[in-house]
């Protein structure tokens, strides 16, 4: 005996039949044959597209809205120098009062990174610039003569008379008194360890032993009998020099250089 079975369709089967088109075309969506430009903001919920979503490097400078990324949206410490471009950040883009004191590291600003003329006496809040900010060339005007830095000077003593006394004053003062024995008293042509000579060029630089006065006769008069330090008058602001003549005489003269070296 022979069977034919006949097709019958039924809801189930018609139900069956849609509901695996329906599959199928998740499937295909899934696999992503989505028309092109079907899927925009509109229709992504609210935090679907989350960091984890986002591949590295996918949001590039060119997919960002102007002004889109505000102080508000970037985390702690998220922006660092390695993120910055060199000549990205300008004077227009600081804001009035962004740069204090303390916001600056101890030695970012170094003299090559200011322009000429760029800090002025206005610039300058009252007691700022202090010894310990200047070279020890121009300390001294602000205080004391530093150990171990030298002042020179010339002197040329003379008269009509037997006795000449002369007062030589410190362009700037030592902290104490410098040593002055008449032995610091020297020719030319001299030195000791108290008193080096005369050094540089033409031997017209006096040097001194730290603490030490020193006098250097260069030239004097055929009546030049001898040369002394006033005692009296050796402080820390300066010193006096007496000169001895053979006789009264209108030629009496004697002159050369000192130097004095603060201890």
């Amino acid at each position: 005996m022979n069977f034919r079975f006949r097709p019958k369709l039924s809801y189930a089967n018609v139900v069956a039949s849609i509901a695996l088109f329906i599959a199928l075309g998740g499937s295909a969506i899934a696999a992503g044959l989505l028309p092109r430009n079907s899927v925009g903001p509109k229709q992504l919920r609210r935090g679907a597209v989350t960091t984890r979503a986002i591949k590295p490097g996918a949001v590039v400078s060119g997919k960002l809205a102007n002004r889109s990324v505000i102080v508000g949206k970037l985390g702690p410490n998220a922006v660092t120098p390695g993120n910055i471009g060199n000549g990205a950040v300008t004077t227009s883009k600081i804001a009035a009062a962004a740069v204090i004191a303390s916001s600056i590291k101890n030695g970012v600003i170094t003299t090559n990174k200011l322009a000429n003329a760029n800090v002025t006496t206005a610039k300058l809040a009252d007691g700022s610039v202090t010894n310990a900010k200047i070279g020890p060339e121009v300390a001294p005007l602000l205080g004391t003569l530093k150990t171990g830095q030298t002042l020179r000077g010339t002197f040329d003593i003379g008269g009509f008379v037997k006795i000449a006394r002369s007062g030589e004053s410190f362009p700037f003062p030592l902290l104490n008194p410098p040593a002055a024995p008449n032995e610091n008293i020297l020719a030319a042509d001299k030195s000791s360890a108290a008193c080096p000579g005369l050094k540089g060029g033409n031997q017209q630089t006096p040097e001194a032993a730290p603490g030490q006065l020193c006098i250097y006769v260069k030239a004097s008069s055929a009546e030049f009998e001898g040369l002394s330090f006033d005692a009296n008058s050796v402080n820390r602001l300066g010193f006096g020099l007496n000169a001895g003549f053979t006789a009264a005489g209108p030629n009496n003269q004697v002159q050369g250089f000192w130097a004095v070296t603060a201890p």
